[in-house]
This record gives C-alpha cells, structure tokens and sequence, in this order.
C-alpha cells in the first residue's frame, strides 16, 4: 500500500483555492475511484488518465485506486486535475520518485496518448501558486499566460513523459521566461479619422480622464459608434495590477489570454440581443459575464433602448459598486464588474428626429416618448455624460478641407496626464470618489457652488446626479490642468447632462 499527496488548483470565479490530491492504492479488487466532489468532467478522469499511462508505457497498477480531491466540499470541475491524478498514482506506485512533488503545483487535461491540453483559468492559479511560494508545472499552451505573473517559477511541458522527467530528475524542464509583450503590437483605430464632432470628442477625453460613463445620442451615420470604438486608444495604459486582473477574468471566460494585449484596457460591445445571462455572468458553473471582461475596460452598448429593459436594470447595480455577485442554487461567485460604460442611441424609432440634414421624422410624439421610455430613469440617472451627436456638415467631411483635430496619441498623452493627478491626489478615477471624497476633493468657488445649485433647482437633479456633476467638473479641471473648479467646469459639466435638460 502507498499513498501520493500533490498540489493543484480549482476554480471558483476569479479565485483559485487549493486542493490537495492524495493518491491511495491499497487491497481490493482492481477499480478507479475518485472523491471529493467531482462533477462529470472529473469522473472521466479515469478514462483519460488510464489510456495516457497505457500510451506512456506505464503499467497500470492492479490495485484498489482511490483519488481524494480535498476539501471534500468544494466542487471540481474540468479536466485540470487529470495531470496530477496521472502523476499521483506513478508516485504511489513507486514508478516515479515522487519526493519532489512538494514543490511544485500541477495543472493540465490528458489526452489518451499522453499529451497535455491547456486548461482554463491560468491564470488565478498562477497568482495562487506564487503566493504559496511553489513552481506551476502545466502545458505549455498555458505557459505564455502564467508568465505574466513576475517572480513564478513557470514549467512548460507538453507530455505526461517530459513531466515524469523532470520530476525524477532525468531531463529537468526548462522555465518559461517571463512574458511581458508590448501591447503595441496591435494597432488601434485612430479618433482622428473621425471628421467633426469637436464636441463628442471633448466629451470623450473628459469621459476618458476620469473613468466617466457616456451616452450618445443622434441620428444614424453619425460617428457615435466610431467615436466609442476610438476610446481605448485615448485610455491611459492599465497598471500591472489592474492587468493582472482583468488577463485573470479573461483567461476564466475563453480559457486563453494573448499576452499582446496585457496592459491594453478590454473593449466589449455586444450585440442588443444580449441576456442578462450574458451580460452578467452565469451558467450552472458561474462564468463571468460581458461586464466582468469589460472590467478596468470599456462596455459600449450600441442602439441601447433595443436591449430588453430587464437586461438593461441588471446594470445598475454593478455600475455602482464594481463588483457582480452572480448566486445559484449550489453555488456562488463574485466577479470584478468596473467597466466604463458608453452608449449609443438614435432619439427615436426612425431616427431622424432634430435632425439638421433635412431628414423627415416620421414618428409620433407618443412612439418617441415609448422608445425612450426603454431606458429606465434609475438607469439614466448613473450615467454622468450624455451629449448629442448631430450630422457632420459635407464639408468637414471632405478630406482635403478639413483635419480630424487631435491623434489619439496626443489625447492619450493629456488624458494620462490629467488621470495621473487623480491618482496622486486621491488614488482613484474621479467617477469612483465617494460622498465624503467629494467634500475633500471638488471644493468649489461661491459662484461656481451657487451656478451648480441654480441648475440643480431648475433641471431638478437627483442628488446622484448633484454628485456626478462635481465628479465631472473635477475632471474637466483636472484635463484643464487647473486645481480650482471654477465657473466655467461647472457650466461645462451641466451642458454634458443632456436629457436632464427637458430633452427626453
């Protein structure tokens, strides 16, 4: 009788907790079983593992083979834990030396021959690992994305045999170096090919330098697509902090990250047939959703009053407190959701209505009224920015009379420069200051608190609203590169509260 004791990780939303492989083969007759809460996945285990010892040249021990997969009482799921249930009876059966298994945590699903296949959620188990001071032995698909963690000990390999070499000591495997891509390599789509629209990308940079949500209104061929589009070029770089995180949500949703966009802030636009599912996360195993992989990003939601309302109020929450706490019967997860919302809408069902290039509105003012109506006030209400966007004249789109303003390289650069003070002086993006912040940091001038509360009164602002305002108008200071909110932010800040100004 011997008994194997190994290293691996679970995965349980953003999280990897550890669990502890132990290996038993005692008396009985011959079996395979596995304990501690596996799903189906996990069962077949034994199939997989099976056939790649018999492909491996390894015998099959004619024991009693029982796999404890501990805490008994959190659920497995995936092939992950295939490589080190394979590892684990080679130790237990003295075919391998298994007395460097300590150190090392061990990932990877088996083909029948013995090959590894990459897994999902690298990369929570590669910060994981690295906390509890041990090297990450997993297959070599996986390795580019476990590199991004600094100072971890990364072992590609891409054979159930290279494994066993390494651990016996015959062929030690190479570490993966450390992956720091840049993520220059893929060029974004520049604002200055949009032509016009000198208010929309004022509204941009300002939404951009402090983390603002958007919404633009206007009628069909506009440029708000291609503007919203344009803004992660205009983002100041992610940290390494927050890239670590946002890589981490990624690699759970699509098993896969591509290290050329690691400092790169995502971008998510789906379409309006969206659910909520989607959007928020979900399944019978939580996966993060279309806001969660937008986290420390951008979440654009084009022809926004055609999304399902029901979807569209799943939004709220998370736009307030960054975080989704998606619940099912047997289970939970917690998934980061601080994503930068930008919208889109026409101002009514044709599209045309207000609009200067003599197109005819042929809706009613009662169709106008339900189209809108699909966005709900609360909703609203949490988005500090809303600007129209109205029909470029002919000749500011002709190339050859007119300039598309700033690149996006020299916005970006003000843009850094103005989120760079936020962080100095509070460490966060002003669209995330709370109430007692607010009092600390958005001092106002007497005539700029007394211009603000005129408008509070006449456009009758919520006091989520009242907040959002001075939020904003210490971002337009802070992109102006002054210190005091004067006059001329407040009023600026006001002007972007479109559809407080009786235009719903």
């Amino acid at each position: 009788m011997s008994l194997a004791i190994l290293h691996s990780r679970a995965s349980v939303g953003v999280d990897a907790p550890p669990v502890t492989v132990e290996v038993h083969l005692g008396p009985g007759l011959p079996g395979f079983a596995i304990v501690g809460l596996p799903e189906k996945a996990v069962q077949e285990s034994k199939d997989r593992v099976r056939g790649a010892l018999v492909n491996s040249a390894f015998d099959v021990p004619q024991w009693k083979v029982t796999v404890n997969l501990a805490p008994a009482d959190l659920p497995k799921e995936g092939g992950r834990f295939d490589l080190p249930i394979a590892v684990g009876i080679l130790a237990a059966s003295r075919q391998i030396d298994g007395r460097a298994l300590d150190q090392v945590e061990l990932l990877g699903e088996l083909a029948l021959s013995g090959a590894l296949r990459p897994v999902r959620g690298t990369l929570p188990a590669a910060l994981a690992t690295r906390a509890a001071g041990r090297q990450l032995l997993l297959p070599l698909d996986n390795a580019a994305e476990a590199a991004l963690v600094r100072d971890l000990g990364v072992l590609p390999a891409t054979h159930l045999l290279e494994v066993c070499a390494h651990l016996t000591g015959a062929k030690p495997l190479e570490p993966f170096p450390a992956n720091r891509a840049a993520s220059a390599t893929i060029a974004l789509p520049d604002l200055a090919e949009v032509r016009g629209q000198a208010h929309a990308k004022r509204a941009l940079a300002i939404a951009a330098a402090g983390s603002h949500s958007l919404l633009m209104v206007g009628p069909p061929g506009t440029g708000k697509s291609m503007l919203a589009a344009r803004l992660p070029g205009i983002l100041p770089p992610l940290s390494e902090a927050e890239a670590l995180e946002t890589a981490a949500v990624a690699s759970l949703a699509t098993g896969t990250f591509d290290p050329r966009v690691f400092f790169r802030r995502p971008f998510r636009a789906p379409h309006h047939t969206a659910s909520a599912v989607a959007l928020v996360g979900g399944s019978g195993n939580p996966r993060p959703g279309e806001i969660s992989l937008a986290h420390n990003g951008v979440l654009f939601l084009d022809e926004l009053p055609e999304f399902d309302r029901r979807v569209l109020e799943v939004l709220r929450e998370p736009l307030e407190t960054g975080r989704i706490l998606v619940s099912r019967a047997a289970r939970q997860a917690e998934f980061p959701a601080r994503f930068q919302l930008v919208a889109a809408m026409n101002p009514c069902p044709c599209g045309y209505h207000g609009d200067t290039r003599g197109q005819v509105c042929t809706c009613t003012p009662d169709q106008i009224a339900r189209y809108r109506g699909r966005v709900s006030g609360p909703l609203l209400d949490r988005l500090d920015m809303q600007i129209d966007v109205p029909a470029v004249p002919p000749e500011q789109l002709d190339a050859t009379s007119a300039s598309g303003g700033e690149s996006s390289e020299t916005l970006r650069a003000r843009v850094s420069a103005a989120r760079q003070r936020q962080l100095v002086r509070q460490g966060r993006p002003n669209a995330e200051l709370g109430p007692g912040e607010l009092d600390r940091h958005c001092a106002l001038a007497p005539a700029a608190r007394a211009l603000l509360h005129r408008a509070v009164e006449r456009l009758r602002l919520s006091a989520r609203a009242y907040h959002r305002v001075l939020r904003l108008a210490r971002t337009i200071a802070d992109l102006d590169g002054v210190d005091d909110i004067g006059v001329a932010q407040v009023a600026e800040a006001v002007g972007y509260r479109r559809l407080d100004r009786g235009q719903r």
